[in-house]
């Protein structure tokens, strides 16, 4: 599972879109599932399932006929399309609600018949666009442990996200986006290896500064040397300090 961070406008959205055959390319080249996203746009479409953080679902069909209309659209065979329906609504828990028009359904139901939808074909590469934007904390939780059983199932995913803790608690690994460009790639371990496992934080009227070091130790080490520690704190540092660290600014 690979989560891409960037601020907005860094180009997260257009990424995802011309990985998933909806951008062209101006340049460069992209392979998805062994498949070149422009000369081979139908075989990529055929292995990859695509959640878009805007609801796509028809709303005024039924739970069920939006599964079938997809299913159809895939060309899958009767009686097969029937079971995969049943068997994917039952995993995004959907199945007591099959007969009710999509537009009664709460914001999370929406998002969780949009992934049951991109699983319908049994595609490789799931893309997933900020696919929790907007839910409430518990709906959330619930879609986390939704995606990573399907990445414990074997599929590979690709996740934009503007929750910090999303990308901690779902991702491998970690890429961030700024300006268009990839300016690091890692594991969460690695990022904090590298730019440092201890943070001191000083506040000065409204503002506040980071001071990255090595360790928690090293940084406590530092905290203990200052003649005044007014305003002065150590803790572990997490992804969003490596974030604003790097891009300057807050996902907001």
């Amino acid at each position: 599972m690979f989560g891409l961070l960037g601020p907005n406008g860094a180009g997260k959205s257009t990424t995802i879109r011309m990985l998933t055959t909806l951008t062209r390319p101006t340049q460069g080249r992209i392979r998805v599932a062994g498949f070149d996203v422009v000369r081979q746009s139908y075989l990529v479409r055929q292995h990859i399932g695509v959640v878009l953080q805007q609801t796509s679902v028809d709303v005024d069909l039924t739970v069920w006929e939006n599964m079938e209309f997809h299913g159809r659209m895939h060309h899958i065979p009767n009686p097969q399309r029937q079971r995969d329906i049943d068997r994917w609504l039952e995993y995004v828990e959907l199945s007591d609600r099959r007969n009710d028009l999509v537009k009664t359904l709460s914001g999370g139901m929406k998002r969780r018949l949009q992934i049951a939808r991109a699983l319908l074909h049994q595609p490789q590469i799931l893309f997933l666009d900020e696919p929790t934007v907007g839910l409430d904390p518990q709906t959330r939780r619930r879609l986390w442990e939704i995606i990573r059983g399907l990445n414990q199932q074997g599929m590979t995913i690709l996740l934009t996200t503007h929750y910090m803790e999303e990308v901690e608690y779902l991702c491998d690994r970690i890429g961030i986006v700024d300006a268009g460009k990839l300016i690091e790639i890692g594991t969460l371990a690695e990022l904090r290896q590298k730019h440092g496992e201890g943070l001191v934080i000083r506040q000065d009227g409204d503002r506040w500064h980071y001071k990255f070091f090595p360790s928690i130790d090293e940084a406590n080490a530092y905290l203990d040397a200052q003649p005044d520690k007014t305003g002065m704190m150590t803790r572990p540092s997490n992804l969003e300090d490596i974030f604003v660290e790097l891009t300057g600014r807050n996902l907001d």
